[in-house]
């Protein structure tokens, strides 16, 4: 009996999506994982259409590095929206420019891959071609492909992969670690699995609430992250304030002062316990800032719970 197999069909873009702004840009946001996955990078939308002076940005990110924008076009690309990530560099103050295009054009990666060799070393430059694609008669699906890309993965590419690879597994291995460490203490974190992202995290008890451990090269924390997604903006800031109008009551159950991080300028908001020093380059401090972690969201969960239980 011969093996079936299916024959891979395009799809026009603007069969899978109708609207660049209301279908494309909700679709990447509510996905971004998918664009992670192709780049090798760990961004994680702040917002959308974001003011920009006159402009708006498509996508806001954050990754270690800093600000992400994400420009988003289902046609050739061309010199406006080429002006206006460059706009959006400058007005955000982001490191990293990523511009999506269904047909990128040779101009312009010409164009990308100059200011890639031009620019300083921590700012970066994408270009990214979308299709659509299918399989016989499944769902239509995206598939990333990157045309240019920065010049460290390029010129030095080998090397930053090993980099890359020593950070994502020094991560695992915290968590590995903290994650073992807490089950003497909790059954909190039982079906939490370490990753190699900067933070694992459990729900907060309500749809749009994560609490999070988040590790960085010099220091820990934990977090309660307010993001419903999606044209939560408003419900994620009301949530925020009310919270905080009962910040001594949630304090003093903490046992101390927390960041309160109302974050206007995005959509998220954020609810975390001071930095703890020691991170991942530090191994030796590894213990100590995992046990000042545990217990800080233990104390975080406890301190949160009866007034998150109010909220909408």
């Amino acid at each position: 009996m011969k093996d079936t197999v299916g024959k891979l069909k395009d799809v026009p873009v603007r069969e899978i999506w109708k609207h660049e702004a209301r279908s494309f840009t909700v679709w990447m946001e509510e996905n971004i994982d998918a664009l992670n996955e192709q780049l090798g990078l760990e961004i994680q939308i702040t917002e959308r259409e974001r003011a920009a002076g006159d402009f708006h940005v498509d996508l806001v990110g954050e990754d270690e590095n800093g600000i992400v924008v994400i420009e988003n076009q289902l046609e050739k690309t061309d010199h406006d929206h080429l002006g206006k990530m460059l706009t959006y560099l400058s007005v955000v103050g982001a490191k990293t420019a990523i511009w999506i295009s269904a047909n990128p054009r040779d101009e312009h990666a010409k164009t990308f891959q100059w200011l890639n060799e031009n620019t300083p070393p921590d700012v970066s430059f994408y270009l990214i071609k979308v299709r659509g694609v299918k399989v016989d008669n499944s769902p239509p699906a995206p598939l990333f492909s990157i045309e240019v890309r920065p010049r460290e993965t390029e010129k030095l590419g080998e090397s930053e992969k090993r980099k890359l690879a020593e950070r994502h597994y020094l991560r695992k291995e915290f968590w590995e670690q903290l994650l073992e460490g807490a089950k003497g203490k909790t059954g909190l974190f039982d079906n939490i699995h370490p990753r190699y992202d900067h933070w694992i995290g459990i729900g907060g008890g309500k749809s749009g609430l994560a609490l999070n451990f988040t590790i960085f090269k010099d220091h820990g924390a934990c977090e309660l992250y307010l993001d419903k997604g999606a044209d939560s903006d408003e419900l994620n800031k009301a949530r925020f304030d009310i919270l905080e109008s009962r910040k001594k009551e949630i304090e003093a159950a903490f046992g101390g002062p927390l960041v309160w991080q109302r974050l206007d300028h995005r959509r998220a908001s954020r609810i975390k316990t001071p930095d703890y020093p020691g991170g991942i380059k530090n191994k030796a401090s590894w213990p100590e800032v995992q046990e000042k972690m545990i217990d800080a969201m233990i104390r975080l969960k406890k301190a949160l719970d009866p007034c998150i239980r109010r909220l909408q």
